[in-house]
């Protein structure tokens, strides 16, 4: 069964991150569904620690209380577990997500915040998983007071047991490190752990001891036993993002001390991931994050999220008051910032013809911008759209730029027709004149060649200049006459990729060249017959 209510978001998983983030939305007055599947990482721990009003809660209890308080405001929880999420190609009532439930529910959403959490991989030593959370310990801040004046162990299983050994020997005179699977310790840390008394113990750890539902000591591979009351481990984790891989969500090894400890998903400082429309907080984004920092991280990036969404309704906002008042196109323009002769060239040509270009996206830019992270993209010659459509349908917001009033207002109604109006700033600008604000992720320059005067190089280092730190600029150009048109321009010759790299004037130190290289490909010419065209194409990102 499928939802036909649209949420605003929905939030998949209710540990900490995941509310905090629908208690802030749920304020904002927005519609918000939890789903959660009551499993979360911290279920075997007695209590949480480090939360300020919360100190010593246990962690049901939290949840607990969040739940009630998210309910307040309005926020629904549905407890069940999801198995999939992917993205909606057509978003006209807008849904951009479909997220699918094990009971055979479909949600829709315009946005979704993932909060799901990891998955703890413990070290195989026997009896070790059953007292995960309990005396088998991952974190002083955590748990350390709990094992204070104790007879804490360290297994060491990667680089970081000589940095906790020093964090529980603050709590407790009596700190063993167990070398176990653990790379050699480097001179220096033997000689930190011999300073403060702790004690190194070669060999492997094969299992615990027990009495009376207690932990009591570490046996070794060599049948010795080594009394003990707590013990530390490291395990390694993996974000819980597999629900939701149709979504192409990337992850990226989480490194301590050159060693790979486990994986996290990619997400700037917002929690915003690669896949526009999708936030992630908490341990899935940052491992390290404790109850509290994941709690907050589910705030900011509520916040982030919400004002995404305000952007969005706003630009639907002027776009509906500029249908309501009889605007145009809605492409801005300066006074007397267009050349009459420039203009009436290029209204001319569109005029000809009911459609002059196809309205299918440039394969160059296409296979350029497609693997690239939605960001802002600024479309130099936008013509009839097509190239401003792909990218915004690709959740880029889009400046596109033209001189001809004609082309843009074709670009308009069909940018409307795709429902992408509200994520393009159509705006009449003659680059001979004026260009347009501001600092772009991705500056398209496709085909800005023509039959009148143009200050090419100087739009092109304009259009340099535009482009954000991080981002690209793409030039696109013709690379020879088209074979139809050989005979009557037989002595035209366009630069190449490497002569246009010349005029931008780079700063090397500032930009890094990503491509350079002369593509073809084939098409039909004006009489029906098949032919091959050559292109020259300039890729470079701003350092």
């Amino acid at each position: 069964m499928t939802e036909a209510v649209v949420q605003d978001v929905v939030v998949v998983g209710g540990g900490a991150a995941g509310l905090s983030g629908a208690l802030a939305l749920g304020r904002f007055r927005r519609s918000v569904l939890v789903v959660d599947d009551g499993s979360p990482r911290n279920a075997p721990a007695g209590h949480v620690h480090n939360y300020l009003t919360s100190e010593g809660l246990p962690p049901a209890e939290l949840y607990a209380t969040g739940r009630a308080e998210i309910a307040r405001y309005g926020v629904p929880i549905l407890d069940g577990r999801v198995t999939a999420a992917r993205r909606l190609p057509d978003d006209a009532d807008g849904a951009r997500f479909a997220v699918e439930l094990a009971d055979g529910q479909t949600v829709r959403a315009r946005r979704l915040l993932i909060a799901t959490g990891l998955a703890d991989e413990l070290p195989a030593v026997a009896g070790l998983a059953e007292r995960w959370g309990r005396d088998v310990l991952h974190c002083p801040y955590c748990h350390g007071w709990e094992a204070r004046d104790q007879a804490v162990g360290v297994l060491a299983t990667g680089p970081t047991a000589t940095h906790l050994a020093l964090l529980f020997r603050q709590l407790t005179d009596d700190v063993v490190v167990f070398t176990h699977t653990g790379p050699p310790l480097p001179d220096d840390q033997a000689e930190q752990l011999a300073a403060r008394g702790v004690t190194v113990v070669a060999g492997e750890v094969t299992a615990l001891e027990l009495s009376d539902d207690r932990l009591t000591g570490v046996r070794l591979g060599s049948g010795e036993v080594v009394a003990r009351q707590a013990l530390v481990v490291s395990p390694r984790f993996h974000a819980r993002v597999g629900l939701v891989a149709d979504l192409g969500l990337p992850t990226s090894d989480f490194v301590v001390a050159g060693q790979v400890l486990g994986s996290h998903v990619t997400a700037d400082a917002t929690g915003a991931t690669e896949v526009p429309g999708v936030w992630v907080a908490g341990n899935a984004a940052d491992p390290q994050a404790t109850v509290i920092v994941a709690a907050a991280a589910g705030l900011k990036a509520a916040t982030a999220l919400n004002a995404d969404l305000i952007a969005e309704e706003t630009d639907q906002a002027v776009a509906a008051l500029r249908a309501r008042t009889g605007a145009d196109t809605g492409a801005r323009t300066d006074a007397d910032a267009v050349d009459a002769e420039t203009a009436r060239h290029w209204d001319a040509l569109y005029q000809r013809r009911d459609r002059v270009w196809s309205g299918r996206a440039n394969p160059h830019l296409v296979d350029v911008a497609g693997p690239l992270p939605a960001g802002t993209a600024l479309d130099l010659g936008c013509g009839e759209g097509g190239d401003a459509i792909w990218l915004a349908g690709r959740g880029w917001r889009v400046t596109a730029v033209d001189v001809s009033a004609t082309a843009l207002e074709r670009a308009a109604a069909e940018a409307a027709t795709a429902g992408m109006a509200s994520r393009i700033d159509f705006r009449r600008h003659d680059l001979t004149r004026t260009f347009p604000d501001g600092m772009f992720d991705l500056v398209s320059a496709q085909f800005l060649q023509s039959p009148l005067e143009f200050p090419r190089a100087e739009v092109l280092r304009a259009a340099a200049r535009a482009v954000a730190p991080g981002g690209r600029l793409l030039i696109v150009e013709h690379g020879e006459v088209p074979p139809s048109s050989r005979l009557a321009h037989p002595d035209r010759r366009f630069p190449t990729p490497e002569e246009t790299l010349a005029e931008l004037d780079l700063d090397p130190d500032g930009w890094h060249t990503e491509r350079l290289d002369a593509p073809r490909r084939d098409v039909t010419g004006p009489d029906g017959q098949p032919a091959t065209l050559v292109d020259h194409l300039v890729l470079v990102r701003r350092r």
